[in-house]
C-alpha cells in the first residue's frame, strides 16, 4: 500500500514538477541550493567554494579536488576524523571521513573493538555507511559527500548533535577514484562555455573504455565478494572494522530514468537475507519519500534491480548483519541534458542524493535500536539455523597447486571465515583428505550465511530473472575440490584458524650450484608456474615443455612428471648467469625447483626427446576499442599483466589495418562486434596465421572466427534457440519472462577437458568447472582432436540455465582449438578469466600463450 501511495504521487506531480526543478539552474551551485536555511553554520568550517574556487556541481571535479576540501574540513573539525586507508592502482588516495560527536571520536577505538566482539552495549553508537560513485562516471554522489561532510561538520541544529552523538557516520567520497578521474577529465575536455543539452553531443559520450570502471576496466561494483581488485580488498578491511548498520550505495543511471531507491523487486531477494533487512529497507524507504515528495521530485521503488548477488556494495551488508540499500539518480552524463522529463541538470543529481543521503540519516537514526537489534539478531540466528543443518560444514582440499590454495584461503579470510587446518588426514566417502592439503569450514561461526552465499550450488529460483549473476560459487571459480561434511567424529583440525602468512621462501638447496645438475624440472599445476616461465623467458633462458610424462629418480626416490613440466636444460643455455637468474626468480615466487641428474628417465621421455618442445616468449596483442567489451578486455589484461607480468599491447580495432601483426605472436579477441572489420583485415589475419600466428577467441570473438572460416565449427543460431522455446500459449504479460529463459546471466557448467591436450596442461580433474554469461553455443566441430573441453549430458552446477539451453548445450564444445596452416586458432564460449577471480580456468589462457605450437590438429579448408 505504502508503495502504491509513493505511485500516485508521482503520477499526480507529473512531469512538469520535474522540467521546473530540473530547470533550476540559477545560482544553483550556491549551497543554499543545497542546504536548509533554517539552520546556523559554523564559520571556520571551510565552504566547498572558498578552496575549490567554484561551486559544487559548477564543475565536474578530480579525486585530488575532492580530496583537498575533504582534507581540508577535517583539519578543522573536531568532529571529523580522516584516514587513508590504501591506494589505487593509479596510486590515487583512498580515503573514509569518519564523523561523529568529539565524544566518540574519542572513544572510536573501543566502539569499534565492542563491534567486533559483538558487545555493543545499549548507548553505543550505530554506525552508517556512505559510499559515493563506486562508478567513476556516475559521478553526482561524489560530489554530493562534499555537501553531506560540510553539513555534519558545520551545521550547529538540535538534529544534527543527535545524529553525531547517536551515530558514527562514515563517507567514503570516491569508491572509484581512477574511473572518477577518467570521467572528470572526459567532460573537462569537451564542455563548452556555453552549455550543451543535446545527448548527442560528445560531452556525454564518453569513448572505449568509460569512466565506469576502474583502472583494469573492472566493475568495482561487482566485486564486494570476489576481492580481486585494490581498491576492494583495501575497503573490505574498513568495511569489517567498522560493521556497519546501514550502508548507502549512491549510484546513476540512464538520463530518461528518474530516481530509484530500495526495496527493489521483491521476488529477486536473495533467500539467504531474512525477512526483516526486507522490512527495514520498507521502513527507511518511507523516509527517502519524504524528503523527495517535500521537494516534489519524482522517484520510483520496486520495479528494477534486485537483491540477489551478494558481491554489490548495496548486498554485501545485507550479508555481513547490516542494511544495504541502493540509490540510482538519472545521469547527466555532464553539466546537462535533455531528457523525457525536461532538462536535467547536474546539480540537480547532486541534490538528490544529499537529500537521500540525509533521508538515510534521519531514518537509521530514527530506527537505531531497531537497527542495533537486528544486527545482533542476524548473528544469533545465523548459529541456531546452521546447526539445524544436515551437514557441519565443507571440506576442501588442494595438493598440487599451492598458490591458489592460499589465495582461496585468503579470501575466506578476508571475509572473516574462520577456516581450521587438519592436523591428521580425514577418510570421507573412501576418500583420505591429506592434512597437509586440506582445511574445514564449519557452518557454526558467526559468517554463516556469508559461507552459504560463496559455497551454495542453487539451481531453482523463485524468480528467473537476474540483474547480475545468478552463480558465482568461489569453489568451483578457484576449482578447489570441495565436499560438504555430514559430522565431524575423527576430525581432527587445529586450534587456532588459518592465518595469512609469507610464503616460505628458497626453492633449492645451498648445495645446488650452477652447472650441478643436468637440467632442472618445474612442475606445471601451481597458479604461478606461468609467471615464472616467462620471467625466465623474459631474461633469455631456454625452456622447453614435456608434451608427455617422464619419471626420473631425485634424491634416491622415483618422481614421477607430467606433461607441461617445464625443462631447463643445463646444455642448451646460452648466457652464463642462467642458473642465478633461474634460483632468483622460483626463490622469489617461492617455487620448486627440481634437479635432474641425467637425461635418461626410468620410464616416459628421456630429456633430449622431439617430445620436449622449445618455448617462446609470447608477444600479445589484445584487440580493444569500440564495440569490444572493456570488462573482458580488463579482465585479460588484469590475468596477464598482473598476475603474470605479461606486457599486453591494447589496439583500437580500427588501427589493425595499420599495424604489422608479424610483430606479435599472439592476438587475443575478447566478446565484442567485429563486424565492421574489413575484408582486408580478414584476409591479412588469415595469412598471418598461416604463417604461425596464434588467436585467442572467446565468444563473439570466437563466432566471427566461425563465420570467417578461420575457426572450423558452427554455433546455434538465434533462430534455432529462439525454436527451443514455446510461446504460441503465452501472453504479452510473459514476455519478460519469455526472455529470462532465454538469457544465460551467469551461470557455471561442468565442462569435460582433455587432460593431455597441451591446452589443458596443469590441470588434474578431467572435470572442469567453467563460467558462461551468454547463451552462445558451439557446436562440436568435426575436426579430430579439434575439441578440448565439452559440456556432458548435465554440465549444469550452480546458478540459473533453462532446461532446454542445458539440453542445447549438452555434448557440444567449450573449447576447440587446431592448425591454421603454421598457426593456431583457439576459441571458446566461456569468459575463463571472469571478474579476475575465475582462477579455476585461467590457466587456459596461459596455456594459449606457451603451449600453442605443442599441439598440431590439422583441420582440412
Amino acid at each position: 500500500m505504502f508503495f502504491q501511495q509513493i505511485l500516485n504521487r508521482c503520477l499526480t506531480a507529473g512531469a512538469a514538477i520535474y522540467v521546473a526543478a530540473c530547470s533550476l539552474v540559477v545560482n544553483a551551485a550556491e549551497l543554499s541550493y543545497y542546504l536548509p536555511d533554517s539552520e546556523s553554520y559554523s564559520a571556520q568550517i571551510s565552504k566547498p567554494s572558498q578552496v575549490l574556487g567554484v561551486g559544487v556541481g559548477e564543475r565536474h571535479l578530480r579525486h585530488d579536488q575532492l580530496l583537498a576540501y575533504m582534507s581540508e574540513i577535517a583539519g578543522q573539525s573536531e568532529r571529523i576524523k580522516l584516514t587513508e586507508f590504501g591506494r589505487t592502482y593509479q596510486q590515487r588516495k583512498q580515503v573514509l571521513l569518519t564523523i561523529s560527536s568529539p565524544e566518540n571520536l574519542a572513544n572510536l577505538d573501543s566502539i569499534l573493538a565492542n563491534r567486533q566482539s559483538d558487545t555493543v552495549g545499549e548507548n553505543d553508537p550505530i554506525v552508517v555507511w556512505l559510499g559515493y560513485s563506486v562508478h567513476g562516471d556516475e559521478i553526482s554522489g561524489a560530489h554530493a559527500s562534499m555537501l553531506v561532510a560540510y553539513y555534519l561538520a558545520a551545521a550547529q541544529g538540535e538534529e544534527v548533535n543527535q545524529w553525531l552523538n547517536d551515530m558514527v557516520v562514515v563517507i567514503e567520497p570516491s569508491v572509484n577514484p581512477d574511473g572518477m578521474d577518467r570521467f572528470a577529465n572526459w567532460v573537462a575536455t569537451f564542455r563548452g562555455n556555453a552549455a550543451n543539452s543535446d545527448p548527442n553531443h560528445i560531452e556525454h559520450n564518453q569513448s572505449w573504455p568509460t569512466g565506469r570502471t576502474n583502472h583494469y576496466w573492472f566493475d568495482l561494483n561487482r566485486d564486494w565478494l570476489l576481492l580481486s581488485q585494490v581498491e576492494s580488498v583495501n575497503r573490505l578491511k574498513m568495511y569489517h572494522q567498522y560493521q556497519p548498520n546501514v550502508l548507502g550505495d549512491f549510484h546513476e543511471m540512464g538520463a530518461n530514468s528518474s530516481y530509484f531507491f530500495q526495496p527493489g523487486i521483491p521476488t529477486r531477494t536473495n533467500p539467504l537475507t531474512p525477512t526483516k533487512n526486507v522490512e527495514l529497507t520498507q521502513t527507511l524507504a518511507e523516509f527517502h519519500a519524504k524528503a523527495l515528495d517535500n521537494e516534489q521530485r519524482l522517484y520510483y521503488t520496486q520495479e528494477s534491480f534486485d537483491d540477489f548477488y551478494y558481491g554489490k556494495g548495496s548486498t554485501y551488508p545485507d550479508v555481513n548483519g547490516a542494511v544495504g540499500i541502493l540509490f540510482e539518480q538519472a545521469s547527466s552524463r555532464g553539466a546537462q541534458q535533455d531528457t523525457v522529463n525536461g532538462l536535467l541538470t547536474f546539480e540537480y543529481g547532486i541534490k538528490n542524493q544529499l537529500l537521500t543521503s540525509f533521508s538515510t540519516l534521519r531514518g537509521a537514526w530514527q530506527q537505531k535500536a531497531v537497527l542495533a537489534e537486528y544486527r545482533q539478531h542476524f548473528y544469533e540466528s545465523g548459529l541456531k539455523q546452521a546447526k539445524k543443518e544436515k551437514y557441519a560444514g565443507y571440506l576442501f582440499t588442494e595438493s598440487k597447486d599451492n598458490t591458489r590454495l592460499n589465495l582461496f584461503l585468503s579470501k575466506l579470510a578476508q571475509h572473516q571465515i574462520d577456516v581450521f587446518p587438519l592436523t591428521e588426514d580425514f577418510r570421507l566417502n573412501n576418500r583420505v583428505f591429506s592434512a597437509e592439503h586440506s582445511y574445514f569450514v564449519p557452518l557454526a561461526q558467526r559468517q554463516y550465511r556469508l559461507i552459504q552465499a560463496l559455497f551454495t550450488k542453487q539451481t531453482e529460483f523463485v524468480d528467473n530473472t537476474f540483474y547480475d549473476v545468478s552463480g558465482w560459487t568461489l569453489p568451483l571459480a578457484m576449482n578447489i575440490d570441495t565436499s560438504q561434511v555430514a559430522r565431524t567424529w575423527g576430525l581432527k583440525l587445529a586450534d587456532q584458524p588459518w592465518q595469512e602468512k609469507t610464503w616460505q621462501k628458497g626453492s633449492m638447496k645451498p648445495s645446488d650450484i650452477a652447472g650441478s645438475a643436468y637440467a632442472y624440472a618445474i612442475e606445471w599445476q601451481d597458479y604461478l608456474a606461468p609467471k615464472l616461465l616467462n620471467k625466465l623467458l623474459a631474461k633469455g633462458l631456454q625452456v622447453k615443455v614435456a608434451t608427455k610424462s617422464f619419471t626420473s629418480v631425485i634424491t634416491g626416490k622415483e618422481r614421477a612428471f607430467a606433461a607441461g613440466t617445464l625443462l631447463i636444460a643445463a646444455g642448451i643455455q646460452e648466457q652464463s648467469d642462467w642458473f642465478d637468474v633461474l634460483k632468483a626468480e622460483s626463490d622469489l615466487l617461492a617455487l620448486p625447483v627440481l634437479p635432474l641428474n641425467t637425461g635418461l628417465t626410468i620410464k616416459g621421455i628421456d630429456l633430449g626427446s622431439h617430445s620436449f618442445k622449445l618455448i617462446e616468449q609470447p608477444k600479445v596483442l589484445l584487440v580493444g576499442g569500440y564495440g569490444v567489451s572493456q570488462y573482458e578486455a580488463g579482465e585479460v589484461r588484469y590475468y596477464l599483466d598482473q598476475e603474470l607480468a605479461i606486457p599486453v599491447s591494447i589496439v583500437d580495432k580500427q588501427r589493425l589495418a595499420k599495424l604489422s601483426f608479424d610483430d606479435y605472436t599472439h592476438i587475443v579477441m575478447v566478446d565484442g562486434n567485429y563486424a565492421d572489420l574489413s575484408k582486408g583485415l580478414t584476409k591479412k589475419l588469415s595469412s598471418w596465421l598461416q604463417r604461425g600466428g596464434v588467436v585467442f577467441a572467446q565468444k563473439r570473438g570466437a563466432k566471427w572466427l566461425a563465420e570467417k572460416e578461420l575457426l572450423k565449427t558452427s554455433f546455434a543460431s538465434k533462430e534455432q534457440l529462439d525454436q527451443l522455446f514455446d510461446s504460441d500459449a503465452l501472453n504479452y504479460e510473459d514476455k519478460q519472462g519469455l526472455a529470462a529463459r532465454k538469457r544465460i546471466a551467469g551461470t557455471i557448467f561442468a565442462a569435460q577437458i582433455d587432460t593431455s591436450h597441451p591446452l589443458a596442461f596443469g590441470f588434474q580433474d578431467k572435470t572442469l568447472p567453467v563460467f558462461k554469461n551468454s547463451s552462445l553455443i558451439m557446436n562440436k566441430p568435426k575436426v579430430p582432436f579439434a575439441t578440448v573441453a565439452k559440456f556432458g549430458q548435465t554440465p549444469l552446477l550452480s546458478g540459473y540455465a533453462d532446461e532446454n539451453l542445458v539440453n542445447r548445450m549438452a555434448h557440444n564444445a567449450s573449447l576447440v582449438a587446431h592448425n591454421v596452416g603454421r598457426g593456431r586458432v583457439i576459441a571458446t564460449t566461456e569468459n575463463l578469466t571472469f571478474r579476475g577471480y575465475w582462477q579455476g580456468t585461467a590457466k587456459v589462457l596461459a596455456n594459449s600463450l606457451f603451449f600453442a605450437h605443442a599441439f598440431d590438429v590439422a583441420a582440412k579448408p
